[in-house]
């Protein structure tokens, strides 16, 4: 067997699993298997926080915070949150980022009215968590789910 094979072989079976638990999770643009199976743990292991796609977004640490410095008043990403989750999020942005249309031109949109890079990426995150647990919903509390199909 060659090595590629033997790595290769990982990814398949997060794939298969992934597909056979929560296929719509897959089919939205920049969401890979890796992502999948992170966004999927971090509910697996919280269902009972989460009630509502802002708890979600709390937990994945891509919640807007209020802060102000002297007459100004802005949003900032929570710093809080499931570090692994949050980064798939980030990684579903950056590539939406450079291969979806549709991402792009809200980019384009967001600039021309001002906002900074950081402000549109953690809008474009928000807009990632909404979607994934929308997809999602409720993930069966069964700790030996992806256990026995593997």
């Amino acid at each position: 067997m060659s090595s590629c094979t033997l790595s290769n072989e990982p990814n398949q079976r997060l794939t298969r699993l992934v597909e056979r638990h929560t296929p719509q999770l897959l089919i939205p643009v920049g969401i890979g298997p890796d992502s999948a199976v992170t966004l999927l743990i971090t509910v697996g292991d919280n269902p009972e926080r989460l009630n509502t796609e802002a708890s979600f977004a709390a937990l994945c640490g891509v919640s807007p915070i209020k802060y102000s410095s002297g007459p100004r008043t802005s949003r900032r990403l929570n710093r809080g949150g499931d570090r692994q989750a949050n980064a798939a999020l980030h990684r579903i942005v950056f590539t939406r980022l450079r291969v979806d249309p549709r991402t792009q031109a809200y980019f384009e949109r967001r600039t021309q009215e001002g906002k900074t890079r950081r402000e549109i990426i953690r809008c474009l995150e928000r807009y990632a968590a909404r979607e994934v647990f929308n997809l999602v919903g409720t993930v069966s509390t069964d700790p030996l789910l992806f256990a026995r199909d593997t």
